[in-house]
Order: C-alpha cells, then sequence, then structure tokens
C-alpha cells in the first residue's frame, strides 16, 4: 500500500473564519512510482468535537436546529437539525467541548461522554476532522432555545424518538452528515448504550 507524500510547497492563500492553502505536493502510487506534482486548495477548518445526547430508557434523541448560511445559499434549507458541536480550539480537548457545547447549545448538563467514532467530513477539500461523541440525558425538559449570543447563535432544542428521527432522514428534514451518521451509529448500537 502507498504511504510516501512529500509536501513541495505550501502557502497561505486566505485567513479569516477558515483558511484556505495552497499545497503542491507528490505521493507514492499503487505501482510503488511517485506522482507528477499536484497543487490543491486545502479548508483549515480545524478539528470540531459533537455529541450525540439520548435517553435510553424513553428511546429518544435530542437535536438542535440553528441557521447555517452555507446550506441556505445551496438551496438547502438555511434551518438545519444537527447533533451538539462545537469547534475544538483555546486549548480545550475535543471530549472537554462536548461536554460544554451539550451546555451552551442544549442546555443540558452531561456527566460523563462515551467515544462514538471520528470522521472526516469533507476529505476532498478540508482538514475538518470530527469527533463524534454520545451521553445520556433525560430528554422530560428539552424543550427550549439556548446557544451563546456573542457567536450570533440563535438555536433550537427539541427531543424526537429515535424512529422519527431516522424517518427525517429518510424524507430529507435531517441532511447534516454528521447527525445521520451518529443517529444510525446510535439506532445500530441502542440496546448496548451505556
Amino acid at each position: 500500500m502507498p504511504e510516501r507524500v512529500e509536501v513541495r510547497a505550501v502557502q497561505r492563500v486566505f485567513d479569516d473564519f477558515f483558511a484556505v492553502d495552497r499545497f503542491e505536493f507528490i505521493h507514492e502510487k499503487y505501482d510503488g512510482t511517485m506522482s507528477e506534482p499536484i497543487t490543491r486548495l486545502l479548508v483549515e477548518r480545524g478539528d470540531s468535537a459533537g455529541i450525540a445526547l439520548y435517553d435510553r430508557e424513553r428511546r429518544r434523541v435530542v437535536l438542535i436546529q440553528q441557521f447555517r448560511f452555507p446550506a441556505f445559499v445551496r438551496n438547502g434549507p438555511g434551518w438545519l437539525w444537527e447533533v451538539v458541536t462545537g469547534m475544538v480550539d483555546k486549548g480545550r480537548g475535543p471530549e472537554q467541548v462536548a461536554h460544554l457545547e451539550a451546555e451552551e447549545e442544549a442546555g443540558v448538563q452531561v456527566e460523563r461522554v462515551w467515544p462514538m467514532l471520528t470522521l472526516f467530513s469533507s476529505p476532498g477539500g478540508s482538514s475538518e476532522r470530527i469527533r463524534l461523541y454520545m451521553a445520556p440525558v433525560r430528554t422530560d425538559s428539552v424543550d427550549r432555545t439556548a446557544g451563546n449570543a456573542e457567536e450570533g447563535e440563535d438555536i433550537l432544542v427539541r427531543d424526537f424518538g429515535l424512529d422519527a428521527a431516522l424517518d427525517m432522514i429518510d424524507g430529507g428534514q435531517i441532511v447534516d452528515a454528521k447527525t445521520i451518521i451518529a443517529l444510525q451509529y446510535l439506532a445500530r448500537h441502542w440496546e448496548e448504550l451505556p
């Protein structure tokens, strides 16, 4: 299997809410030779941590809805149903971010989180890595709005039956990839969840 990659040049071409870097590199091919030089732009988004909140006893999940301009621009729904997620920054680790974002975005405190899986959201152009966690919560009082006003967040918090949430995927009401993956993971592993 190919393993060698040689980065020949890196140039930052944009630096704001996210960064864009231009890379020139070569990589080993399956026949053992090296590729010709390749130039690619990479969106440096940083890592994030998401947390799937569930109520095992009631077979319910907590989702949040907020406005996502990039989805709106692509003629999608502007307001997306998602699992709670935050950026890993300011010296915080992903597990700590999962704890903090559960409180900030959903208004719930979780005692412990369990790792679910790690995924790359769009590896063809972005370096963003998402670490997904899960945590049990009680869903009897999650109907609220939340979010950090200083960050422009206006978040609706709701709980759904797991089967209803899965139907929302099939019906196109849930279109966020990390949320679809998290809900399918929960459904597959429901009986063994902590």
